[in-house]
């Protein structure tokens, strides 16, 4: 069981950013006014931020980054390593944070690799990052998570398209021996591969002659084998059953008690669905933000962008958070830990 204690360990700052461009659900005529109306009240979407074909994630995780280091006053050298979390990487190979690395100006010493991951991959790369800052060998990392989900969805999918959103985020971690702890629960199940998922174009089912033939799959959902599908009921029911146990696990690991918790961020999936989630776990709903409604569903951007956009007045002195991502994989995975007095959250960029 992957329950997982990490020392000396601070996240110093978060910062996100996100298209200027904006689409909104009312204006998806592609389905009924009553469906509109209906999608919105359910799933929680009023709008999204949809980047143009220029703008692909790394550029918005690229901007995070600058912001983060110019509020931080860090100079580029200092970076020891630098982790992009994305399921939307401007090439097949390189690794865009290798890119990122040339781009942004730091040394040839920073330790860079993406993680494939979602939903989940912001925790886990809080993980990740954390467990090589945690020996003291390194001293600074920064951990992207950021995601172009609107690329892989079909205009004439009503399950996927109103859907994702894009945008980009940036962490900054420092080794720090006054840090609180951050405790870890990491989880996977890849049996439910088939619930979330972009069937052709990787080494499995690579370019065919039928790879961007559109298919009617059902009214109102026709998408090609290059388009992400999306199982609704099987999310649904994966979520419900996997993440309140996790997160049970994890403050029972932790010794920390859920009502000592000031807020949960939940990865913003779905409204109805992690409204679920909330009542299942019986947390207060003043305890869960949402920024669902305005960005849509972000993917791996979708915790730091939450925190980014509702907490960053509220985390001015210490608080308690929990954080708890959940998706394609499948694969779940919650930390909880206390903010540093000195956390520094960037206002939200906006990139034409």
């Amino acid at each position: 069981m992957a329950l997982i204690k990490l020392q000396n360990i601070c996240i110093n700052a978060i910062s996100a950013a996100v298209p200027k461009q904006t689409f909104y659900t009312k204006d998806y005529t592609y389905i009924s006014e009553q469906e509109r109306l209906m999608f919105i009240k359910n799933v929680g979407i009023e709008q999204r931020r949809v980047a143009p074909f220029h703008i692909t994630a790394s550029d918005l995780c690229y901007h995070s980054t600058l912001k983060l280091l110019e509020e931080l006053n860090w100079e580029k050298e200092s970076i020891d390593a630098l982790i992009f979390v994305t399921q939307s990487p401007d090439y097949f190979i390189p690794a865009s944070s290798i890119i990122l690395q040339h781009r942004l100006g730091l040394s040839k010493n920073t330790i860079a690799f993406d993680i494939n991951l979602g939903c989940s991959g912001y925790v886990y790369g809080l993980y990740v990052l954390g467990s090589l800052l945690q020996s003291g060998q390194i001293k600074r990392g920064i951990l992207l998570a950021g995601d172009k989900s609107t690329i892989s969805v079909c205009f004439k999918d009503k399950s996927t398209y109103p859907l994702f959103g894009d945008a980009g985020s940036a962490t900054a971690l420092s080794y720090d021996e006054s840090a609180s702890p951050i405790y870890f629960h990491l989880q996977s199940d890849g049996s439910g591969e088939d619930a979330i998922k972009i069937p052709h174009g990787g080494s499995r089912y690579h370019i065919q002659p039928d790879t961007f033939d559109e298919v009617e799959i059902e009214p109102g959902i026709t998408r090609s084998k290059r388009h992400l599908q999306l199982l609704g009921a099987d999310i649904f029911n994966f979520a419900l059953r996997e993440v309140s146990p996790n997160v049970d696990k994890l403050l029972a690991f932790s010794g920390i008690d859920k009502e000592s918790i000031d807020y949960f961020v939940l990865h913003q999936a779905n409204f109805f669905m992690n409204e679920s989630v909330r009542k299942k776990m019986k947390i207060p709903a003043e305890k869960v933000p949402y920024s669902i409604q305005k960005f849509g569903n972000t993917s791996s951007a979708s915790i730091p962008l939450t925190i980014v956009t509702n907490l960053r007045e509220l985390l001015i002195s210490p608080k308690k958070l929990l954080l708890s991502g959940f998706g394609v994989g499948f694969s779940w995975a919650s930390c909880v830990f206390t903010t540093s007095p000195s956390l520094k959250i960037s206002e939200l960029i906006e990139i034409d």
